[in-house]
């Protein structure tokens, strides 16, 4: 089986001094097992995709940024009967932040979320009696790495309320209260592996700071959570992302709670360098799917 590990072209933007190449990691370690694997970036006109009989969407860390561009692509991959991993129908539904209202409604716990549609007026003060909070974030519906993502306070409402409003003429945003949980403790991520748990790291914000991206100056910390909460975990990958070969679950314990804040299942970083075993979960997963 030949195998494209899809990638973009890397411009310095999403891509930390501090973050291993994961994508090199990955690659030799499946080339040691026998498979045929080879990086192609996923909007380079000269690939040649037919030649390849599964493509596993690794690192397209600009399809934010050229979203419909993306959305052809998958579309001509599917035409082309090119297999994705993972499939075309979960990273289409995936790449917009509406997916969480699914998520809800299938009675999993998310971080609050309201919806604010392109050309919508607001005024981001209403926001703090809505959450009962005088912190909010505030993001585009596709977006990625912290891209347009604005933590506002009463302080800075005003001016980030000019700025939400300049852009929600060309996209949807979403309005969350901020989780002093992240700030104070962390992120979890907890990856899955063919929906089976891999492991797990706490992403933590550089002090002054409220984003967990290494971009950002985050640092990422190897932990054991407990069996509940990798549980809790567990039902958001059973859930919504089936016949995967990755899924990443971002997460807060709010009160105790698990509380998701992402579910990645497009381009996360896997983290496979805080693990032992890591590799050899995600190598024994893509055996079962393309078995």
């Amino acid at each position: 089986m030949n195998i494209a590990l899809v990638t973009y072209k890397d411009k310095g933007a999403y891509h930390a001094i501090n973050v291993s190449n994961e994508d090199d990691l990955l690659t030799d370690f499946l080339h040691s097992k026998g498979i045929a694997v080879t990086k192609e970036i996923w909007n380079d006109p000269d690939v040649i995709w037919e030649k390849y009989d599964l493509a596993i969407i690794k690192s397209p860390w600009d399809y934010f940024d050229l979203i419909a561009d993306f959305y052809s692509w998958l579309e001509d991959m599917e035409k082309r009967n090119v297999r994705l991993l993972n499939p075309f129908s979960i990273l289409k539904w995936n790449a917009d932040k509406h997916y969480l209202k699914d998520i809800e409604q299938a009675g999993l716990r998310v971080t609050p979320t309201i919806f604010l549609s392109q050309g919508q007026k607001v005024e981001l003060a209403d926001y703090f009696q809505t959450f009962k909070t005088y912190k909010i974030i505030v993001k585009p519906v596709v977006s990625g790495g912290a891209k347009n993502t604005f933590k506002v306070t009463p302080v800075t409402a005003n001016e980030h309320t000019i700025k939400v409003n300049q852009l929600l003429q060309n996209e949807d945003f979403i309005v969350q209260p901020f989780l002093k949980e992240i700030e104070e403790v962390g992120e979890w991520s907890f990856l899955f592996f063919g929906a089976e748990f891999s492991h797990a790291v706490l992403k933590k914000a550089a002090g002054g700071d409220f984003r967990v991206q290494s971009t950002f100056g985050g640092t990422v910390h190897k932990e054991k959570p407990s069996q509940e909460l990798i549980g809790k975990a567990r039902a958001y990958v059973t859930s919504f992302a089936k016949d995967c070969l990755y899924a990443r679950v971002d997460a807060a314990v709010v009160n105790g709670e698990l509380v998701l804040v992402e579910l990645e299942l497009i381009e996360p970083y896997l983290f496979l360098d805080t693990n032992e075993m890591a590799l050899d979960h995600y190598h024994q997963a893509l055996l079962k799917l393309i078995s």
